[in-house]
């Protein structure tokens, strides 16, 4: 079976098409969301509609921000999901209610046999970050991989990448986008739809086969995208210079 994996869409409408046009001409087989649909970005409601339609989808922490108060939340970041809670609590739009009640049944876990898909960690669905530099902490990384059987996918950091279990970090542009699983247990950061931070502006995202783990780059609108976003006044306008510097 061939997966499409994709997290942290952040409401980047331009950059979510973007990355469906690019995986529909791959022979997927699916396509996974590993949450953060929301928050940031210009279109809340527009991604809730087109993920909703996707064949899984799970919690991130900016979907449950929305839902419930966000925690921990920088300014910038909670000011950006109380406008993103307003345009869902629009009672002028009808389909509001379908798009609470789709964020509020989201799993914060999916497992499939010994695979792991989750927003955050494997230990902490939500919330946790693991971060490239978090192999020279290998207390953390040995309590990480002790809860992963073969692979565990995530996001929130919207950094790409694939962590070992004898703790290196392994960067796409190492392995030139594709990775062979060979039997390991892996860890697997998908990087991010809507908002990447390695440097690189363009989408990211990953297509597994369960014999090799492929990382796709793809070219989006985002000047379309941070142009909306300043045109908000709720939404600062740092949230849009960043998308064309991908940090």
């Amino acid at each position: 079976m061939r997966t499409a994996l994709i997290s942290d869409i952040h409401a980047n409408l331009e950059a979510l098409h973007s990355v469906l046009d690019d995986i529909a001409s791959q022979a997927v087989d699916r396509v996974v969301c590993l949450g953060d649909i929301v928050g940031y970005g210009p279109n809340p409601r527009e991604c809730i509609d087109i993920v909703r339609d996707l064949d899984l989808c799970i919690l991130g922490n900016h979907d449950q921000g929305a839902l419930y108060d966000p925690e921990g939340f920088s300014g910038t970041a909670e000011r950006a999901i109380f406008w993103t809670r307003s345009q869902l609590e629009d009672q002028s739009d009808a389909a509001n209610p379908d798009r609470w009640r789709f964020l509020a049944e989201l799993p914060r876990v999916i497992r499939e046999d010994k695979v792991l898909f989750v927003h955050g960690s494997a230990r902490a669905p939500l919330s946790e970050y693991v971060f490239p530099e978090d192999v020279f902490n290998p207390k953390k990384m040995d309590a990480l991989f002790s809860l992963v059987q073969s692979q565990c996918f995530q996001g929130h950091t919207h950094v790409p990448g694939i962590f070992t279990k004898n703790h290196h970090f392994v960067c796409p542009s190492d392995i030139e986008g594709k990775f062979v699983v060979g039997g390991q247990s892996l860890i697997i950061n998908v990087g991010s739809v809507g908002q990447p931070r390695d440097q690189d502006p363009r989408c990211c995202y990953v297509i597994w086969d369960e014999e090799t783990i492929e990382f796709r780059r793809v070219e989006y609108a985002m000047n379309e995208t941070a142009e909306k976003i300043r045109e908000i006044p709720e939404l600062d306008d740092f949230l849009g210079d960043r998308l064309v510097k991908g940090q």
